[in-house]
Parts: C-alpha cells; sequence; structure tokens
C-alpha cells in the first residue's frame, strides 16, 4: 500500500481519469473525482472504488473558473485528512461550445491555477503528475495534423508553464513528472480527430506499431505516481520513437 493518502485526479469521470482514479483507489488512496457537469457519472466511479473497499468522493468543479480548483482541494483534506498527490489529467480543447481560447483556457491557465490552489495544503514528499500526448510535447519540434493544432499547443504550453513550478515544488520535496502517451483508443479526442481527419487513427497506430487503450495508458499514468524518477522526468509510455526520430531531424 502506498504512503500517500489524499489524491485529486482532475477530469476523472470517464477515460483515462477515471483509470487513473481507481488504481490510485486500489493502492489505497482517498480519490477526489472530478466532474464538470455529469454527476451520475462521477458517482458511478465513486461507486465502483467503494464496492472494492476503497475511498472516493466525486465533486463538480469546472477547472476554469475562479472557485473550481479550490473545492477539490478542499475536498481532499476534508475527507482524506491530506492531499499527496495531483494528477492533472483534464484537457480539452476540441469543444466547439465552450467559447473563445477555451483550449489555452483549460489546457494552460486551468492547469496553473489547480497546482496553485493545490500547492499549499499539499504534503512535503508529494507528487504532481501532468498528463500530456506526443503530439503537444513534441510540437515545437514535430507538427501535427491540423485539427489537432491549437490543442497541442496549449498542453505544450501548460507544460511548460507548470515545469516553471519546479523550484517552488521542490522546497517542500514535492516531485513533479509528465506522462505523455500517443493518440488513445477509445477517447474522445481520437474519436473526434477521426472524424474531422479520416484514417488518423490507423495512421497513428501505423507509426507507433501499438496505440494504448483507455485502461491500458491509465494504468501507466498510475504506476508514475509511484515511480522512483527524478523530478521534471517525462515518461514517454510506448517510447514515441517516430517523434523522437523526427525531433531529431
Amino acid at each position: 500500500m502506498s504512503e500517500y493518502k489524499g489524491a485529486i485526479v482532475t477530469g476523472s469521470s470517464r477515460g483515462i481519469g477515471a483509470v487513473t482514479a481507481q488504481e490510485l483507489a486500489a493502492q489505497g488512496l482517498g480519490v477526489v473525482i472530478n466532474y464538470r457537469a455529469k454527476a451520475p457519472r462521477a458517482n458511478k466511479i465513486v461507486a465502483a472504488i467503494e464496492d472494492k473497499g476503497g475511498k472516493a468522493v466525486a465533486i463538480g468543479a469546472d477547472l476554469t473558473a475562479t472557485e473550481g480548483p479550490q473545492a477539490l482541494v478542499d475536498a481532499a483534506v476534508e475527507n482524506f485528512g491530506t492531499l499527496d498527490v495531483l494528477v492533472l489529467n483534464a484537457s480539452g480543447g476540441m469543444e466547439t461550445s465552450m467559447g473563445e481560447n477555451y483550449a489555452l483556457r483549460l489546457n494552460r491557465d486551468a492547469q496553473v491555477a489547480m497546482l496553485e490552489a493545490a500547492l499549499p495544503a499539499m504534503s512535503a514528499g508529494g507528487r504532481v503528475v501532468f498528463v500530456t500526448s506526443h503530439q503537444a510535447h513534441f510540437i515545437k519540434q514535430v507538427s501535427t495534423m491540423e485539427a489537432y493544432d491549437q490543442v497541442a499547443q496549449s498542453k505544450r504550453a501548460g507544460e511548460d508553464a507548470l515545469r516553471e513550478f519546479i523550484p517552488k515544488l521542490a522546497e517542500k520535496n514535492i516531485n513533479f513528472v509528465v506522462v505523455s502517451g500517443d493518440m488513445i483508443e477509445g477517447t474522445i479526442t481520437a474519436t473526434l480527430l477521426n472524424r474531422m481527419e479520416p484514417g488518423a487513427i490507423d495512421a497513428r497506430r501505423e507509426a507507433a506499431g501499438k496505440l494504448y487503450s483507455v485502461e491500458e495508458f491509465g494504468a501507466e499514468v498510475a504506476k508514475m505516481v509511484f515511480a522512483d524518477v527524478e523530478t521534471g522526468h517525462t515518461e514517454l509510455v510506448g517510447g514515441a520513437g517516430d517523434f523522437l526520430k523526427q525531433a531529431e531531424q
């Protein structure tokens, strides 16, 4: 079992976040399940965790709203007594109904706001994990499909902004890790991209050799909560061979 007690996983009512949250709960952490609008889905994840003897609470919070991040921090402290782990999984930007600059507001500004809210409450020795994609992590060296470019640019901006916190995190002995994956089979982003650019998933599968499922990638994210790595480490899930090769050219 983990020495950590309380965790927040943003965007955890479905997909990668939900898998990550359940994996952490299985390791003995109490987990704040974060959702933006759909409480029943989040409550189902809480029930699944509790059915296995774990601890979780569902909290509705829009991370782009001023009060959103603090609500999650308060929930972790009130329910589990401590906040040790922050998994920054929530992302988006391909939605057409969320207003101007939504990708940047969610993928950069909200990530920073969440970390700023969490940091004063986080325990020494804790960990922050930022979940991203190879398409975003390598966007400065390797171009991506046009439909995803804005999201990729905003996620890379978020990663860069979070990395600037590493010295401040080090003062509390809090470790910062980035987990990057390729397109993930079955995610909303992959589905939307394939709809906008038919064949995109097949092309990425061929280039990568394998695309991870939601369950497989969520398990990898959870592993990096406990992995013995240096702060600032980037875990390239699946190896990212073709991205590394293009980045070197």
